[in-house]
């Protein structure tokens, strides 16, 4: 490329920011660059390919590119799409719910709960219905933790009781009363047909008809979980990507003080 032919490309570059239209970023400022990927009910082939392509065209994008695609097995094909976004979004206009509580270290927060509430907090944690994965759950509760961040077992003051995977939430609330839980804490990994849902609508239901809604913080957290889906559903919060124990510890015992609860 001559220097001159670089020279107005590169000045031809757009480098605005508008933050009530942004979108992707690839190479350039605005250039809707965007990685794609997804199956079709297709065999493989090129009218596949070109479906994927109508396909990115009808989703808004620009110039779609199928970089990969692969029989999945007969009848399913998986594709792997570049394309350039023609949708903006205006980020100025944008408000998430968000946990309102300070994140404090472990050492930090058994020092808060020592000095506000003056005794052991106690939390009990599962992953509740057929939800089979401890991942989640024992990230927050075990005492190692994850990333870095001690699980609740290892705070001084905080009496953690991880009751593993598939736990019937009837069973969920009789081992709460029986430990005189402060804060109940469930983990949804298995969202497929929205069965995480079901299971976290049944747990509020069944603790408002046995009176018990109101004694206990209920929390809720998963990979699919957010703080406005989980008040929708009737949580006092909702942790999803990117969150620790320290977060949901620190949530707990500032909620206890604001709520008075000794």
């Amino acid at each position: 490329m001559s220097e001159g032919l670089y020279s107005m490309e590169a000045k031809d570059f757009d480098k605005t920011l508008d933050l009530k239209m942004i979108k992707p970023y690839g190479d350039t400022m605005n250039d809707g660059k965007t990685q794609l990927s997804f199956t079709l009910p297709v065999p493989a082939g090129d009218e596949a390919v070109e479906a994927a392509k109508q396909l990115m065209r009808k989703m808004g994008f620009e110039n779609p590119l199928v970089v990969y695609s692969k029989e999945l097995t007969p009848g399913f094909t998986f594709f792997n799409c570049y394309g350039s976004c023609t949708h903006t979004v205006d980020y100025t206009s944008i408000h998430v719910p968000k946990v309102e509580s300070n994140t404090m270290e472990m050492k930090e927060c058994d020092e808060y709960i020592r000095e506000h509430i003056g005794r052991k907090i106690v939390v009990v944690g599962a992953s509740t219905g057929t939800d089979a994965h401890t991942v989640g759950i024992d990230a927050i509760m075990n005492m190692k933790g994850y990333a870095g961040h001690y699980g609740l077992e290892r705070y001084d003051m905080i009496d953690a009781y991880n009751l593993g995977s598939q736990v019937l939430n009837e069973d969920f609330i009789a081992k709460a009363v029986e430990l005189h839980a402060d804060a109940l804490i469930v983990s949804q990994t298995v969202t497929q047909k929205d069965i995480h849902i079901k299971n976290l609508t049944e747990l509020v239901e069944m603790l408002e008809a046995e009176g018990l809604r109101d004694k206990v913080i209920l929390i809720c957290g998963g990979p699919r979980i957010s703080h406005e889906l989980a008040k929708e559903l009737g949580y006092d919060a909702g942790f999803g990507m990117n969150t620790y124990a320290d977060d949901e510890a620190s949530y707990i015992a500032q909620e206890m003080v604001k709520r008075g609860m000794k």
